[in-house]
């Protein structure tokens, strides 16, 4: 069985490898990893402005106006940033300068976000709904600028003009290019940029907030590190701009009064399922503390201190967890119980649904706490699915253990 694993991962971390490398996907990554501290800010606002304290309600009531600014000024503008950050990313990837790059994305998809006739923006636009439609135009921009430049395209100036200047000129026919060509799509031919690319990912959209969508992502990802890929890293590039849009639909729903329509919002996988990391290794780690095998028991040990913070790479390479028939079962296992638990918690109301954007390294049962805007039951599940998922290792980690002792010589 092992041998068919590690020619399985082999293969997997080929393919894979190559597409985390690929320029594109990683600049969108690394755009959303940007854009994440700000809906920290503006969640950090949210829960302020609604902490499920009695009467708190009626004695706030006349700061949320202010409240409200740094949501707005975050969440309100998250294409905006979105659409600098991963134009800046892919600019400096595609050896542009990124600042004329990533200022041409923004006013091209600003563009976009026109009424026709120019009377104002579609503000919606700006926000989690523009998201896709600003990650495309980002990726088209800058390497449409790419193209200029190699196929010599562009304005160059004398040695001796100063650099800032040169880059100006340099940027200035791809920037003409490209305001025109989206201009002409939008409000010349009448083409609704932003609805074709919306129509485009909604059953991306859609799926990733249901209990089947959510089930199968989580499969991906712990099977993918299973074999030794970055699970998490690999799906980044496509579902975060999803998670961090349904996180923007959470915190507008609240300010609405209405109920909050996604359990899956950004966070929700870090927080809920990955508890002391992916798979929910803490668990393990607590289960092998005291593990009559000297090397199980010295691994666990040195993982805890780093588990409390998510980061689970000393127990599940220092096992391993990576590539063991016998322990990638219950990691699977624990992965799949804990997204469905955690979303039916929520879908029936016994949980508060996150509105709330924590760091990935916070402490389980804080970060359930948290992300929840102070929801003690979100808490009270962050520690049962600790138990749980003790609860669903210990045979696996104690079979584990007797073929450790048996191997060793020593009678179990």
């Amino acid at each position: 069985m092992k041998p068919v694993l590690e020619s399985m991962g082999r293969r997997t971390m080929a393919v894979l490898t190559a597409a985390g490398d690929n320029a594109y996907l990683s600049a969108v990554r690394a755009g959303m990893v940007t854009v994440v501290p700000l809906t920290i800010l503006g969640g950090l606002f949210m829960a302020l402005a609604f902490l499920p304290i009695p009467g708190y309600e009626e004695r706030i009531k006349g700061w949320l106006p202010l409240l409200d600014i740094p949501v707005q000024a975050t969440f309100g503008m998250l294409a905006v940033l979105a659409c600098l950050a991963v134009a800046s990313d892919l600019a400096q990837r595609l050896k542009l300068e990124p600042l004329p790059a990533s200022v041409t994305a923004v006013v091209a998809f600003l563009l976009l976000q026109l009424k026709p006739g120019g009377e104002g923006l579609v503000m919606q636009g700006l926000g989690s709904a523009g998201l896709f439609t600003a990650i495309l135009v980002a990726l088209v921009s800058v390497r449409v600028q790419r193209l200029f430049s190699d196929l010599g395209l562009v304005i160059r100036l004398p040695a001796s003009v100063p650099p800032i200047v040169q880059e100006s000129f340099l940027s200035l026919v791809p920037f003409v290019v490209l305001v025109s060509g989206f201009w002409i799509l939008r409000h010349l031919l009448g083409v609704d940029v932003q609805g074709v690319v919306a129509a485009a990912f909604k059953p991306l959209v859609s799926s990733l907030d249901t209990l089947p969508g959510i089930l199968a992502y989580a499969f991906a990802v712990t099977l993918l590190w299973s074999v030794g890929v970055n699970g998490d890293n690999t799906m980044d590039a496509i579902v975060a701009p999803v998670f961090l849009q349904y996180l923007a639909d959470n915190v507008a729903a609240l300010k609405a009064g209405q109920p909050m329509p996604h359990a899956t919002a950004n966070g929700f996988f870090t927080t809920f399922v990955n508890v002391g990391g992916t798979g929910a290794t803490l668990a393990l780690a607590l289960v092998l503390v005291r593990s009559r095998d000297a090397g199980f028991r010295a691994v666990s040990r040195m993982s805890l201190p780093t588990q409390v913070f998510q980061i689970n790479e000393p127990i599940f390479f220092g096992l391993p967890v990576v590539l063991n028939p016998l322990l990638m079962v219950p990691y699977i296992l624990n992965a799949l119980m804990l997204t469905a638990g955690s979303y039916l918690l929520m879908d029936i109301g016994w949980i508060r649904k996150p509105f709330v954007s924590v760091p990935w390294t916070t402490p389980p049962v804080i970060g359930h706490y948290l992300m929840t805007g102070g929801d003690w039951r979100a808490a009270a599940w962050g520690v049962a699915s600790i138990g749980l998922a003790m609860a669903v290792y210990y045979p696996f980690a104690r079979a584990a253990e007797r073929q450790r002792l048996a191997a060793a010589g020593v009678r179990p």
